[in-house]
């Protein structure tokens, strides 16, 4: 999976209007001699969008697949339970509300909606516990309403943030540069790692709330720090994409196929399919129907939607 990841990074980065030969790829970005147009195309252009996709695809792979160990459920998803959704309303009040503010504050701001949203799922849900259930049926609730927020948001803003907005909530990292680069990086350093340090905790939790406190685990605490490190990883995705859909969900269950269930293994195998799909989505939107460049978003729906569907009619009867 990591040479299939490396595979698609390169060849999003050489492909396009102006095609790269990918052994001058490989010298621009090793900083070797090479043409002054080349270097442009590649490490100004190119470079840094394909690394964002790269990042973006890891952050919700990895929280989608907390998730849905959290939970024991395979429908679970940042975007289905309200994590995405808390996120983009935040993001977008950023957006349509104070447009002076820069891109670096778009991160924090997201992970501080996606986190209250998280927690007040977590509030909601609670009944003397946190059962997985009651966490997916409170969030798909948030979710409505979230969207419900930034729908009306987007409605009352003026033209020119509200067309910022809507490319923003499509799921795009078209012009994303060394900036948007640096300002999502941290975040994946500090808990991507995080959440393979956790890995076997998980698969503790994946036994029941019963048996994991008979192993000694402490549930609520390593349920909220998971939760923590899922709502960090998607929150920063989705300020510095926008809402890239179904990532999250399709990438844990081709992650199992390949690694088992084992979240150790899963958990970066998902990370890398997860970019792998951004990486892929990426590619085809810019070179399907070019010139024109659809985002990638919409291709991870797509493909998404209809594999969700098929989820939940196989699952029908769990």
């Amino acid at each position: 999976m990591a040479s299939l990841t490396l595979v698609s990074l390169l060849f999003n980065v050489s492909q396009g209007e102006y095609p790269v030969p990918f052994l001058e790829v490989v010298k621009a970005v090793l900083g070797f001699p090479s043409t002054p147009d080349y270097d442009l195309v590649v490490n100004t252009l190119r470079l840094p969008r394909a690394l964002v996709a790269l990042l973006v695809g890891m952050g919700l792979a990895t929280a989608g697949t907390i998730l849905q160990g959290l939970t024991r459920n395979p429908l679970a998803a940042p975007e289905i339970i309200g994590i995405n959704a808390g996120a983009s309303l935040v993001a977008v009040a950023l957006i349509v509300a104070l447009p002076q503010v820069g891109t670096a504050w778009l991160p924090p701001a997201a992970f501080l909606g996606g986190l209250g949203t998280a927690v007040a799922i977590y509030l909601l849900a609670w009944n003397g516990g946190s059962s997985p259930m009651r966490l997916i049926l409170v969030g798909i609730g948030l979710t409505a309403l979230t969207s419900t927020l930034t729908s009306l948001m987007i409605t009352f803003g003026e033209l020119d943030t509200v067309s910022q907005a809507l490319m923003w909530l499509a799921g795009s990292v078209y012009g994303r540069s060394w900036p948007q680069l640096g300002a999502l990086l941290p975040w994946l350093v500090l808990f991507l790692p995080l959440s393979l340090v956790l890995a076997r905790d998980l698969d503790t939790l994946n036994l029941g709330d019963s048996l994991a406190q008979g192993l000694g685990s402490r549930v609520e605490w390593t349920r909220g720090l998971l939760l923590l490190c899922s709502v960090a990883l998607a929150g920063a995705s989705v300020a510095t994409a926008g809402n890239v859909g179904f990532v999250g969900l399709m990438a844990p269950h081709l992650g199992r196929q390949l690694v088992g269930p084992s979240h150790a293994g899963l958990i970066p195998v998902a990370a890398l399919t997860g970019a792998c799909i951004v990486e892929v989505a990426e590619i085809v939107g810019r070179l399907a129907f070019a010139p024109i460049e659809l985002p990638c978003g919409l291709m991870t729906a797509v493909i998404g939607a209809p594999y969700f569907l098929w989820l939940l009619y196989r699952t029908r009867n769990q």
